[in-house]
């Protein structure tokens, strides 16, 4: 089973705040497997393999380049420029990442309702994958953050779900089951977490925070499900 990957685009920290705390979730469900595994059998125990949960981060985009050469090249001034906004973001990711993985949890702030533009780039660049078919029968979920309480989440989670579909991905968004989603007075949705950040200054509330948490336990648990099911030949592990 390949790693679950949690991706996302933050210029300023907020929707990372949201792929951490979704990472802890799924984390917490892996844990959970391990300790399942282990209690059941010895063999049960010595064939399970846990696998990998990583955060990666999608390169920014420089619009604003020139071709003068002591600009250097976009994409440089680009990533330098997203460090300086939010030095703890994680590693860029690569395409060879997103087709090994085993789950996909992408998220992107808010812009005018739709995903970011470099989050859309990276998906746009994504056709290898589609004609390989490497994501079909894998779980993903979407998650956003924006400025204010009404900026358009819900479509931009349903904007970032439209590709997934084109790749034969199995969406996965949060059951009203969960106790959060209806009380929650700022983010969280049945079509993903979401998170309200205000001026970028603000953490995540208990609410936001209980739902990545709930999202990222059900991506994992999706996962080792979909994966099991899909190789049927493999009867322990995750």
């Amino acid at each position: 089973m390949g790693p679950i990957l949690i991706l996302y685009y933050s210029r300023h920290g907020s929707t990372k705040r949201l792929a951490d705390a979704i990472a802890q979730g799924a984390m917490a469900e892996l844990s959970s497997m391990e300790a399942n595994a282990i209690s059941a059998s010895p063999a049960t125990a010595a064939s399970f393999v846990r696998p990998e949960v990583i955060v990666r981060s999608v390169a920014s985009l420089n619009i604003n380049s020139n071709s003068s050469s002591d600009q250097g090249s976009g994409e440089e001034n680009a990533d330098a420029s997203l460090k300086e906004a939010n030095p703890n973001a994680a590693p860029t990711v690569t395409l060879q990442e997103l087709e090994q993985c085993s789950a996909l949890a992408l998220g992107s702030p808010t812009r005018f309702g739709n995903m970011a533009a470099p989050v859309k780039h990276f998906l746009d660049s994504t056709s290898s994958q589609w004609l390989k078919g490497s994501l079909i029968n894998k779980p993903a979920c979407v998650f956003t953050s924006s400025s204010s309480m009404h900026g358009g989440q819900e479509s931009t989670l349903l904007s970032m779900m439209l590709p997934l579909f084109h790749h034969g991905m199995v969406m996965c968004g949060l059951p009203y089951s969960e106790p959060a989603l209806h009380e929650t007075r700022s983010g969280g949705s049945p079509y993903g977490v979401s998170h309200v950040a205000l001026d970028n200054a603000v953490t995540l509330t208990e609410d936001e925070k209980s739902l990545c948490i709930a999202q990222g336990k059900r991506l994992a648990k999706l996962a080792n499900a979909l994966w099991h099911a899909n190789n049927p030949e493999t009867t322990h592990g995750a």
